[in-house]
């Protein structure tokens, strides 16, 4: 679609790439969230979209996406990829921010369908998001949201050098629910960096991220640096009621 960059836009490791879903990719997507994501006793998500017969979580995934896509200004963002492991839709990967150009920080989010999870394939979905955020878009920060007793996803941020960064409160299935907040700066993301990733097609739907005002990696690493305020360290948190991390 010319007159949709984003299409363009993929992350490859080794074993899996990310990219901007087709209209077939979001059909293997919404049956592959429909089989199963987590266990039927834990729910990892703060919105429940999970709960539901077939074809109310189908709906859910595309209606998200769609509604990303609609929405979606420079300023005030979410991008959502697909997993793709040999050829299969294997899960979901996202990124997001509000006023990037001036906070350089975002919001990353993931699921795995239930059959693919503990391969690995979460990790390196992690790292291609990492590079896509920190060696494509210049971010200082990315931040997650886990909630615990997710043991296998808070495992994940451990392994990739996210440090603990507050606690929030949420109500989930009508009962007090905790998750932990963490936060990877560039200089810590380096130094746990192990798997190699490649960024495609990014130049042309750069502008639409708020990026342009650092357009190299080696800019954003050269930038003045300062401690997020508040209001920015907490303004990926709107994103957690719509999409937020499950099992790797």
């Amino acid at each position: 679609m010319r007159n949709w960059p984003l299409y363009d836009l993929s992350v490859r490791t080794s074993r899996i790439e990310l990219r901007h879903p087709t209209a077939e990719d979001l059909d293997r997507l919404a049956d592959l969230a429909a089989d199963g994501v987590h266990a039927p006793g834990f729910m990892p998500f703060f919105s429940q979209w999970t709960d539901g017969d077939r074809e109310t979580v189908t709906h859910r995934v595309l209606q998200r996406h769609w509604r990303a896509m609609a929405e979606w200004t420079p300023q005030d963002w979410t991008l959502y990829l697909v997993v793709v492991h040999e050829g299969e839709v294997v899960g979901s990967q996202s990124i997001g921010a509000v006023d990037f150009g001036t906070t350089r920080e975002v919001l990353l989010t993931s699921w795995l369908g239930l059959r693919h999870q503990g391969s690995g394939l979460g990790g390196h979905a992690r790292a291609a998001s990492l590079e896509l955020a920190f060696t494509g878009l210049g971010a200082e920060h990315a931040l997650s949201v886990v909630r615990q007793g997710n043991d296998a996803s808070q495992a994940v941020c451990r392994k990739f050098g996210f440090v603990h960064d507050g606690v929030q409160t949420n109500a989930v299935r009508g009962e007090r629910a905790l998750s932990d907040r963490y936060r990877l700066g560039r200089e810590r993301w380096a130094e746990h960096r192990r798997i190699d990733a490649e960024v495609r097609g990014l130049d042309r739907a750069r502008h639409l991220f708020d990026a342009t005002a650092q357009d190299t990696a080696a800019t954003a690493a050269a930038a003045p640096r300062s401690t997020p305020a508040l209001a920015s360290a907490l303004s990926g948190i709107r994103y957690a009621p719509e999409s937020d991390q499950a099992a790797a």
